[in-house]
């Protein structure tokens, strides 16, 4: 279950053919420097394995695409992604890049590692990112094993051409390419060879190398990879410094930065408001292509109309509580869609303004309430001054006498009570997309094949043909004006109650410069040291 925005349209498309700017080359690193950077503890530093602690994997291994700070796409290993129809595509690589032991990065790199990933008995984390290329199901039947390890849709053409071909048209593909779908990363041979040495040291094709075996609970050093093909980095090493929970140890990575042995870190949400005091004059913050939202149990017959669902909503007062516990470091929501995704409208959803009159009017007119409400939410994670402040606010101006913020002990368990339906009043809800496009949200909380759908429990066959649509469009302008019109039909039903959009939050010491926050993340490799 992630202040500045991004313009909502990407360059035009001929026949679907990115005209992305190139980014090879760029400024060297310079003289010797070292930034030490606070991560969390990765799972895994295998692309296609990994599930969280990405930080490191950015920076060793480098994506197709990415996408820029103004909405856009930028070309990184692909020298072009093309289509006619949404439907097969054509990925032409750049020549000369190698991985950080001497292989040659090839297009047979990329579709060895896709098909390690989609492979379901080797159950890696990012198998779900490849589902939409022709042979995925082959290579996840329902009962058995696959009868094949390799997707009929990918094909090598030539060392620097992939050919690849979509189950069902989806113009959002290219989007797709960029670096937090881990999934499509290239690999090595090493990567097979010997597996659990590679997810100690990887040898991949990005900005930086590691220098010795990542340690547990202690992180490693990387060093700028001299044969890197991409936009050199800015400084020559970064150490980074793992912590098991960066949410708990804010304290700690706190202590070191001002000790000046942390230079980078990120700061957890229930810790937003404190890092203006803490690190005056180095915040930086970003808005994500995230949600916050409140869930709604529409299996409970209580919650199944939409007039009690609004009127929770406009009871709820976002920018008292952005400005009283985030520092104003949030932004309120007022659509489906954050406005760091891809041509997405904001400004459409009217019962997000804060309206207690209206919202007694809605909840009278849905037949008032009886009875207690309990806001379910994740205990551990920072949020219970959250769901306290909306627990208040929805019983002073619904007036409703018992209402109140319940902690389960942690997030598994609040998880298996919401997959299994056990929630019956409202709960926390969050979702963070992994590529910045419109159907990354909507899909994912939306439709009932959406990887958050236990987010909602919504789904509407009107939504399904419009997203359907929109996926299979040639044109972005009419994909975008069909994503936006789903979003709009969703508000309609109002299945949960949008929130704030989500926002990256990193400080730093006194000796950083160029901080660069990007739709992925923090860009390591734009981090400078002052001299």
């Amino acid at each position: 279950m992630r202040k500045t925005s991004m313009p909502k349209v990407i360059p035009a498309l001929t026949a679907l053919a990115l005209l992305l700017t190139g980014c090879a080359g760029g400024e060297d690193s310079g003289a010797a420097s070292t930034i030490t950077v606070a991560v969390g503890e990765p799972d895994h530093l295998t692309p296609g394995r990994s599930t969280v602690g990405l930080e490191g994997i950015r920076a060793l291994f480098a994506p197709l695409v990415k996408a820029d700070e103004h909405g856009g796409l930028t070309y990184v290993q692909a020298r072009s992604v093309e289509s006619e129809d949404s439907k097969n595509w054509t990925i032409h690589l750049r020549s000369g890049w190698k991985f950080h032991n001497g292989e040659a990065v090839t297009a047979q790199s990329y579709a060895d590692a896709w098909n390690k990933t989609a492979y379901g008995p080797n159950a890696w984390a990012a198998n779900g990112q490849l589902a939409n290329i022709e042979g995925y199901d082959a290579l996840n039947p329902a009962k058995g094993k696959p009868k094949t390890d390799k997707l009929s849709g990918v094909k090598v053409v030539n060392e620097t051409t992939l050919k690849v071909t979509l189950a069902n048209p989806d113009s959002q593909f290219p989007l797709q390419l960029t670096s937090n779908q881990v999934g499509f990363y290239p690999l090595p041979k090493a990567a097979y060879e010997d597996p659990a040495a590679f997810d100690r040291k990887p040898a991949g094709n990005g900005p930086y190398k590691l220098d010795g075996e990542w340690e547990k609970n202690k992180g490693a050093t990387a060093s700028a990879y001299g044969d890197y093909q991409g936009q050199k980095p800015l400084t020559s090493h970064l150490d980074f410094r793992s912590y098991t929970d960066l949410a708990t140890a804010y304290t700690d990575a706190y202590t070191d930065a001002q000790a000046g042995t942390v230079d980078v870190l990120q700061a957890p949400v229930n810790k937003y408001s404190q890092t203006k005091t803490d690190f005056a004059g180095r915040v930086y913050s970003y808005q994500a292509p995230s949600l916050e939202f409140i869930s709604l149990p529409l299996y409970d017959e209580r919650y199944q109309k939409p007039g009690l669902r609004k009127a929770i909503s406009m009871a709820i007062d976002r920018d008292a509580v952005n400005n009283t516990m985030y520092g104003g470091l949030y932004e309120p929501a007022t659509s489906l869609t954050p406005p760091a995704e891809v041509g997405a409208k904001t400004d459409v959803c009217d019962e997000c303004t804060f309206d207690p009159k209206e919202a007694r009017k809605e909840l009278a007119a849905a037949g008032g309430w009886s009875g207690p409400m309990v806001i379910t939410y994740p205990g551990g994670l920072g949020f219970d001054e959250l769901y306290k402040a909306v627990a208040n606010q929805i019983r002073q101006n619904l007036r409703i006498d018992n209402v109140t913020a319940r902690p389960t002990a942690d997030f598994a368990e609040f998880s298996e009570k919401a997959m299994a339906k056990k929630i019956n009043g409202p709960y926390h809800g969050h979702w963070g997309a992994l590529y910045p496009s419109m159907q990354n949200t909507l899909r994912s909380i939306f439709t009932k094949a959406g990887d958050c759908y236990a987010c909602s429990y919504y789904s509407e066959p009107e939504v399904d043909s419009l997203l359907r649509r929109a996926d299979a469009s040639t044109v972005t302008e009419e994909s975008e004006k069909l994503y936006n019109k789903a979003q709009e039909r969703i508000l309609e039903d109002f299945p949960v109650v949008p929130l704030f959009y989500g926002t990256y939050v990193y400080v730093t010491t006194e000796r950083i410069s160029n901080v660069v926050i990007g739709p992925a993340d923090l860009e390591l490799d734009r981090l400078r040291v002052i001299e």
